[in-house]
């Protein structure tokens, strides 16, 4: 599996709250309930829309290996797997950190691998990009209680993929993903405006003020839901401000025909300091 690099990486442990408004609290309402039911129209109304919510793609069994392999990765059973990120416990004054993020796991755990290549989920992305999909980045995202937010931003803003590329994240709830454990929010069509200024603030990330936060919608899932979005949809993730973990993979597949660009190119397109924009 090709790796391609991501973008400038911040001290995920020093991060300030972000503003509460960012988020709205507007539910999605039309979910297709299984992959079974993906239609032809619901295959136009994601390349119009940007995104597909799906209530159920994996199997309470299949979310049980998939929550197990992480917790043994995490125990360290495979020694050689080195793709855990960690940062501070939020209010802890100690030393003792949490596990945020998983990397580049499907290697190490089939039951994780599985999910990756789920036959029905391959699919579907076939339909959407029109070409083999090819995984890219695999990545657990822990978001324990406390845990901080994802701001705003674009997937694509992180990847030396040429601009035109089509790349499809398909985030998977482990856990009840809910408003108050930080669910994804998304903005519908915003995929469709080319590529928004990143800058260096909580993350690489979307300006706040250039949010249309009146267009948020939220999209709580159930343990085994996905949510499926192009690259260039703009999204996030408020903090976790419940006693509850909000645990999830997330895949991003690109066609198998895809180019690469260097990091200088890719920042032409969404570096707004490169830009010589302020935020």
């Amino acid at each position: 599996m090709n790796k391609v690099p991501a973008g400038p990486v911040l001290d995920e442990t020093l991060q300030p709250e972000h503003d509460p408004m960012l988020y709205g609290s507007r539910l999605l309402g039309d979910y297709t309930p299984d992959l079974a039911a993906v239609d032809d129209a619901a295959v136009n109304a994601f390349h119009e829309q940007g995104y597909m919510a799906i209530e159920r793609v994996f199997s309470p069994s299949e979310i049980g290996n998939a929550l197990a392999a992480i917790d043994d990765l995490i125990a360290g059973k495979d020694p050689t797997f080195r793709g855990i990120q960690r940062e501070a416990s939020s209010g802890s004054t100690s030393q003792e950190r949490a596990v945020r993020k998983l990397m580049h796991f499907v290697d190490y755990d089939p039951r994780l691998a599985a999910l990756s290549e789920h036959a029905g989920l391959q699919d579907l992305l076939q339909r959407l990009l029109g070409d083999e999909p090819e995984l890219f980045q695999d990545m657990a995202l822990l978001k324990h209680p406390g845990g901080r937010e994802k701001p705003w931003h674009q997937d694509s803003a992180y990847f030396d993929l040429a601009l035109d590329t089509a790349v499809i994240g398909v985030w998977i709830a482990l856990d009840a993903s809910t408003l108050d454990n930080g669910c994804m929010h998304i903005l519908p069509g915003t995929h469709r405006m080319g590529p928004a200024e990143h800058f260096k603030v909580r993350d690489w990330q979307i300006c706040d003020t250039a949010v249309q936060r009146q267009f948020d919608l939220a999209v709580p899932l159930s343990p085994g839901g996905c949510l499926i979005w192009h690259g260039m949809l703009h999204h996030g993730s408020p903090t976790n401000l419940s006693d509850r973990p909000r645990r999830a993979l997330q895949f991003h597949y690109r066609p198998i025909t895809s180019e690469t660009i260097t990091t200088e190119e890719r920042m032409q397109h969404f570096g707004g300091a490169v830009r010589g924009a302020q935020c």
